[in-house]
C-alpha cells in the first residue's frame, strides 16, 4: 500500500513529539519534512523562544529533512498566512498529500488549519486529537520521552517554573485551570530525547528572562488578553 508523503508542523516541543510519534507507527503515512516557525529577529522558534541551534540540533537527532518558515518578530496575519502559502505551495509541488499537527482540543484552531489546507487540497492529520491530556502526558514519560518547560505564562507561574524537566509529580503540582499538557498556551517546552530519538540532544541551562507582549496576530496566541507576560528560559547548546 502506498503511504500519503506527508510533513509534520513541529514546535519542537512535548506534544509534538508524542503526536509524531504515533504518526511513525501509522502504516498509512510516510513523515518526509518537518516544518517550524522561527523569529527571524531573534532567530528562535515562534513562541517557544528555543534558539534556532538546537532546533537544529533536535531535527538532525529526529533524522528527518527540517525547513524553517521565518516570521517577523510580531507577524500581521496577512503576512503570517502569506509565508504559510508559499511553503505549502512548494510541499504539494513536491508531492505532499497530507500534514499533520500535535493539537489536541483547540477546535477554532483545527477549523483554521483545515480550511486553509483545502484550499491547497492538502488534508490534515491530528494523530492525539481528543486524548485526554493527562494519559497523554502519562503515556509522553512511560515511552521514555524527556522535555523541559522553555516558557510559561506568568498568569499562571514564576521564574521558577521555567527550567524544570517534567516528570510524574509535575501533573499534581500544576495550578488549577492549567491544562496537563499547557494546550491553552500555558507552558511550552522542548523535548530533548525520547524513542522517536537516535540520540539526546545536548544542552545547558542558561538565563531566565521575563517579557511582556501585545497579544499576537497569528492563529496559535497564548492567551486571549491585549498583554501577556512570558517567562523564558534560555537553552544553550
Amino acid at each position: 500500500m502506498k503511504k500519503n508523503k506527508t510533513y509534520f508542523n513541529w514546535s519542537s516541543g512535548k506534544d509534538s513529539a508524542l503526536a509524531l510519534y504515533h504518526l511513525l507507527q501509522d502504516k498509512n503515512y510516510q513523515v518526509d519534512e518537518l516544518i517550524t516557525t522561527v523569529n527571524s529577529h531573534f532567530n528562535r522558534v515562534s513562541m517557544h523562544g528555543l534558539r534556532k541551534e538546537l532546533l537544529t540540533a533536535q531535527t538532525k537527532a529526529l533524522g528527518i529533512k527540517a525547513s524553517l518558515i521565518e516570521l517577523p518578530e510580531m507577524p500581521s496575519m496577512a503576512i503570517y498566512e502569506q509565508k504559510m502559502l508559499e511553503t505549502v505551495s512548494r510541499l504539494k509541488n513536491n508531492g505532499f498529500t497530507h500534514t499533520a499537527f500535535g493539537d489536541i482540543f483547540l477546535e477554532d484552531l483545527r477549523v483554521y488549519r483545515e480550511n486553509q489546507l483545502a484550499k491547497q487540497n492538502l488534508k490534515a492529520v491530528f494523530p492525539i486529537w481528543k486524548r485526554d491530556t493527562k494519559t497523554l502526558l502519562h503515556e509522553f514519560l512511560d515511552l521514555g520521552f524527556k522535555t523541559i518547560i522553555v516558557c510559561a505564562n506568568s498568569k499562571y507561574f514564576g521564574e521558577d517554573f521555567v527550567g524544570t524537566v517534567i516528570d510524574k509529580n509535575f501533573i499534581n503540582n500544576l495550578p488549577n485551570g492549567v491544562d496537563p499538557c499547557g494546550e491553552n498556551g500555558e507552558f511550552h517546552t522542548f523535548c530533548f530525547d525520547g524513542p522517536i530519538f537516535k540520540e539526546p540532544v545536548k544542552f545547558t541551562i542558561g538565563e531566565k528572562v521575563y517579557r511582556e507582549y501585545d497579544h499576537p496576530n497569528t492563529d496559535d496566541s497564548i492567551c486571549s488578553s491585549d498583554k501577556y507576560g512570558v517567562w523564558y528560559c534560555d537553552l544553550i547548546p
